[in-house]
């Protein structure tokens, strides 16, 4: 049956299975789903929005082929559809198949020249892969047509300072903050790109002022408030199970053994956000034996959200009574998802996930793989606390702790107080590693790390950034890595120490328990 969008909207009971396939799909539930979109798209065959949403299902069930074959026909069937094209980016982009995604932006551009949506979202990817003189023609080509457009002008201004061009980029952002853009993102972005560049000019005061301006013009567009209360209340439940936690948990886990041993040694790279994880990773995978992943999705979607779909009921019995079988299945799903991201099977002896905010998931983690390696980067907390607050990045529960100093300091002693009571507890393989001995000292520490995952260390390390170049990061430090390692990030939170000061008293124990000078 050759079906329509209007022969599927004449059929109310087909309507209603396309809801309730909808619904399956945001909550996550995609066996069921998948069931009803296959359903659905051989009834309704040329329904491009059918085919794109049964694509996400794929996607989210681990069924790359069929994801793959679903968008190609929801592009067919709706080749003058720009936005459609954009949107498959996206999810190209999230699947981390990078050649896809920049395929599909550039077919929106030529489907719809005049779309702005999509010569942007071409010009950012182009600057993903530093592309900048292809992303500054694409952003050059949107302003010819469209020269107040806010988002052309953001993102010319966000390619001057990529350039360094940063007396450039300040004109362009105070005239785009003067006309008061509608475009909300651009509301607040273009006063964060403002904070960032006075940062770089040497104006730490202004800096910091319009770096809170941005942030409350955040709160004025977003349920700031919902996200935090969703992130108190996970927090909560993370320090209850944590507390029940002894010294013989982890090691009976450890002695219990798995079903299914991994052909691989499983590594974990954490630690808070922009406490150098980025940089080691990058480090770690210049190594011919080590397949780094740059922030993964697949322990937040194959383990923490199957073993605790409602976190503020999960206990230590919980953990405790996972089957083997289960367990044995989610170890699979967890190597698979992340290797959607290769082609063929690596022939590496490490596979390393390189993702900060797992650290809190740390312990769900360690019941499923009680044989990981994990490394945890340290950094001053004060540096840590002050890069967090200059990050400009999409919120979810976590990330709207970083809206103001004070919430970012309480979350850097949530995170770490989960890593101290781990530390304390043992009973798995860990080792720390430090910002500033990388900074320091590179070889010496990156040959540490190196030899804690059984390796030895290769020169080519020592050059991480000339790999990191020919790569598309997901990090949202993926530009620093592709330099030689700097010094001038080190000590940064004594430019801002007056806006630090109330928060000062909450890191000193951090501080001190890490080893960095009060």
């Amino acid at each position: 049956m050759a079906g329509t969008l209007a022969e599927l909207q004449r059929c109310p009971r087909d309507v209603t299975r396309w809801k309730r396939a909808q619904q399956l799909l945001l909550g996550r539930d995609y066996g069921p789903a998948l069931a009803e979109y296959q359903f659905l798209s051989s009834r309704y065959d040329q329904v491009a929005q059918l085919w794109f949403e049964l694509g996400n299902t794929a996607a989210g069930d681990l069924d790359f082929a069929l994801a793959n074959k679903a968008y190609a026909r929801a592009l067919d069937l709706a080749p003058g559809n720009a936005g459609l094209m954009v949107m498959i980016g996206h999810q190209y982009q999230a699947l981390r198949q990078i050649d896809l995604a920049r395929g599909s932006f550039e077919r929106a551009v030529a489907a719809d020249p005049v779309s702005v949506d999509a010569r942007i979202s071409l010009a950012v990817w182009f600057e993903k892969e530093r592309r900048l003189e292809e992303s500054w023609e694409c952003v050059r080509e949107c302003l010819a047509r469209h020269p107040r457009d806010d988002q052309a002008r953001y993102f010319q201004a966000f390619l001057m300072h990529r350039k360094g061009q940063h007396d450039q980029a300040e004109t362009v952002l105070r005239d785009l903050i003067k006309d008061g853009p509608q475009y909300p993102y651009v509301k607040y972005a273009s006063r964060h790109l403002l904070g960032v560049v006075l940062d770089q000019l040497g104006e730490y005061g202004e800096a910091m002022r319009w770096l809170r301006e941005a942030k409350t013009q955040v709160r004025q567009i977003t349920n700031v408030s919902l996200l935090e209360k969703n992130y108190d209340s996970g927090d909560r439940m993370r320090r209850q199970l944590l507390a029940q936690f002894t010294p013989e948990v982890l090691r009976r886990w450890r002695d219990e053994g798995t079903v299914e041993p991994c052909p691989w040694v499983p590594a974990f790279l954490g630690g808070h956000p922009r406490s150098g994880t980025t940089l080691m990773e990058q480090i770690l995978d210049a190594h011919p034996e080590i397949l780094a992943f740059d922030e993964p999705e697949a322990v937040s979607q194959e383990i923490t959200s199957r073993i605790s779909p409602q976190p503020q009921v999960l206990t230590l019995q919980t953990l405790q009574a996972l089957a083997p079988t289960r367990r044995a299945e989610m170890r699979r799903r967890y190597i698979q998802s992340l290797l959607r991201e290769v082609k063929t099977t690596p022939a590496t002896r490490v596979l390393l996930d390189k993702n900060p905010s797992p650290t809190a998931a740390l312990p769900l983690w360690l019941r499923v793989f009680p044989e990981l390696k994990v490394i945890i980067a340290l950094r001053d907390p004060r540096d840590v606390v002050i890069s967090c607050y200059f990050q400009n990045i999409m919120l979810n529960a976590t990330n709207a702790n970083f809206l103001s100093l004070e919430r970012t300091a309480r979350h850097y002693s949530d995170l770490m107080d989960i890593w101290l009571r781990l530390r304390d507890l043992g009973g798995f393989d860990w080792i720390e590693t430090r910002y500033e001995a990388v900074v320091d000292n590179l070889e010496a520490e990156g040959r540490r790390v190196t030899d804690f995952l059984g390796l030895s260390w290769q020169p080519d390390q020592s050059r991480y950034y000339e790999a990191a170049r020919r790569k598309v990061l997901s990090a949202p430090t993926y530009h620093d890595v592709t330099q030689p390692v700097y010094r001038r990030a080190v000590g940064r939170w004594q430019r801002y120490a007056e806006a630090l000061e109330p928060v000062q008293a909450r890191l000193e124990p951090y501080c001190r328990a890490f080893g960095y000078s009060v």
